[in-house]
């Protein structure tokens, strides 16, 4: 298996036709069967800008676990129309490794610098006003290895902030708004909120994995996020308490409350209903966030050409999570 990958096109720079040689990662490879019963491979391909659909019409079942255990392929083929839709037709594929700073250019990472967006975390979560508390953030910013993984987590494997320093770029925006809103709710208890954001999704550094794409591990499958959420809060919270400095224990209680009570309904993943004022706060910033930012990546405003969109374009799909179409253009940006 090779561990030095060859320099690749970008996705978003593919035109509709045109030979194709490089390093891609590969998203749900699987093996389908032709109208003749013959064994094929499909998949996406996915790359730090895009993704485009693959097919290799002759393809030994055999060789997809080797493929699917790597994550990542060496390729050659060609691109063509199909559909109206690019796809690129695979000629030969061998799975590679890849190093983490090549990942970066394989999966879709965050434009924002994760090292700055690290710092003004630290900045908000180092203004917390109550001892105990600042204790805890600390606690968890001082565990290295945890937070090599946070900055680079994504919050999702599709859908919102599915890419590489997605969780850390979630995280921040929610203590962002939370500050900028909560003067005007002065009876909210900040801390409590600003410590909840912050562990309220930390448990998908455990849940998601990014070295092979993006997919749920093991104990992602089996426990989600908020158990681990939980189980690193109570871990945490207790070495603070051997080393003779403890949260008042209602708080660490509101805390995990926020952590298994943060989806909102128990059809959508919570274990509990919000019952306190900043778990339902916490509730509602999460879901604007996560919606309105699914909401604008399917609008794509910015592929819109001063020309507008043709007729019947104005709509994207129905969007399950949303379930609704969106309406594409800003109305007083397009003619």
């Amino acid at each position: 298996m090779s561990t030095t990958p060859i320099p690749h096109p970008f996705i978003r720079d593919l035109g509709d036709t045109g030979y194709v040689e490089g390093v891609y990662a590969l998203v749900n490879p699987q093996v389908a069967t032709t109208r003749q019963g013959k064994p094929y491979l499909k998949c996406l391909l996915r790359d730090a800008s895009g993704e485009i659909a693959a097919r290799k019409w002759t393809f030994e079942e055999s060789a997809l676990g080797p493929l699917a255990a790597a994550g990542f392929a060496h390729l050659r083929g060609n691109v063509q129309r199909y559909q109206n839709q690019r796809q690129l037709i695979v000629e030969q594929i061998e799975p590679v490794d890849v190093t983490d700073e090549q990942i970066l250019d394989l999966l879709p990472t965050s434009s924002r610098d994760l090292g700055e967006m690290y710092a003004e975390l630290e900045g908000v979560l180092s203004s917390l006003e109550h001892p105990g508390m600042r204790a805890l953030m600390a606690e968890f910013l001082g565990n290295e290895a945890l937070m090599a993984r946070f900055r680079r987590a994504p919050a999702a494997t599709s859908l919102h902030h599915a890419f590489i320093g997605g969780l850390l770029e979630h995280t921040l925006q929610l203590l962002k708004v939370a500050d900028a809103i909560m003067p005007l709710y002065p009876r909210l208890n900040r801390d409590i909120v600003l410590a909840g954001l912050f562990l309220h999704d930390l448990g998908k550094v455990m849940e998601l994995a990014w070295e092979r794409g993006f997919s749920y591990t093991a104990e992602g499958n089996l426990l989600g996020h908020t158990v681990q959420g939980l189980v690193l809060l109570r871990s945490f919270a207790g070495k603070l308490r051997a080393a003779g400095e403890e949260i008042p224990p209602a708080a660490l209680m509101v805390l995990q409350h926020i952590i298994l009570s943060h989806h909102g309904r128990l059809e959508f993943g919570a274990t509990k209903i919000p019952s306190t004022p900043e778990a339902i706060f916490i509730h509602h910033l999460d879901n604007l966030d996560a919606k309105t930012t699914i909401a604008l990546a399917e609008a794509d405003r910015d592929a819109i050409g001063e020309d507008g969109l043709d007729s019947g374009m104005e709509f994207t799909d129905r969007i399950w999570s949303l379930e609704t179409r969106i309406y594409r253009p800003d109305p007083l940006r397009q003619g």
